[in-house]
């Protein structure tokens, strides 16, 4: 993991996962094993990697995983998820600002999944994802996995924008060498933190880099 000086975004998600012994359920995100379950296992970087669920799953299935995250605290986490899983060695876990730093290589599956941040601004997001894009290998796959709004329990917040999936693609401007293969939105039920039920859109691209 790399050391440095520590930025507003590594501070705000240093508290966020600080708060709370364990934040997310350990599982892995349903959309990546969706788009994911199918594919010949190579090389994964995990952008965001938070508490490994992801990074542990895709190492499971054979993936060699550079997973990568901002909060130290999530990457201890991530990697004593690994051990505990048995997949220690086929992960390795690297401490980056993506807006600042971005892991060299190239990869068969790039995925970026809920890459939001209150502490970003849209065209970070959007730069991160090109960089993303352009550590995709020949016949790789980027998959991009994001929410298409707030769950219909909460009021809509005009501060906050949920890119749509053709806002995505515009902002990758990835041409003729990439097929999208997969463009859709799912929804899904989801409970609150009161015990509110509810609806949410998620939203899911898979794009391979034919040439």
């Amino acid at each position: 993991m790399s050391e440095g000086t520590a930025t507003g975004t590594q501070e705000f998600w240093e508290e966020f996962y600080q708060d709370r012994d364990q934040i997310w359920t350990g599982k892995p995100n349903p959309l990546l094993v969706r788009e994911a379950a199918g594919l010949e296992p190579g090389t994964a970087l995990d952008l965001g990697c938070g508490e490994g669920a992801d990074a542990v799953w895709l190492a499971g299935l054979g993936w060699r995983v550079t997973a990568v995250d901002v909060s130290p605290t999530a990457l201890l986490r991530a990697a004593a998820h690994a051990d505990e899983a048995g997949v220690g060695e086929h992960i390795t876990f690297a401490e980056h600002d993506l807006a600042q730093s971005f892991p060299d290589g190239e990869f068969g599956l790039v995925s970026a999944q809920f890459f939001h941040s209150p502490v970003s601004q849209e065209d970070e997001r959007t730069k991160v994802l090109r960089r993303a894009a352009e550590a995709v290998g020949v016949g790789g796959v980027l998959l991009i996995a994001g929410h298409a709004g707030w769950p219909s329990f909460i009021e809509d917040r005009h501060d906050v924008h949920f890119p749509t999936m053709d806002e995505v693609l515009d902002g990758l401007a990835l041409g003729a060498d990439w097929n999208v293969q997969t463009k859709d939105a799912v929804e899904r039920e989801i409970t609150g933190p009161e015990g509110q039920a509810g609806l949410r859109t998620d939203t899911v691209l898979r794009i391979r880099r034919m040439r």
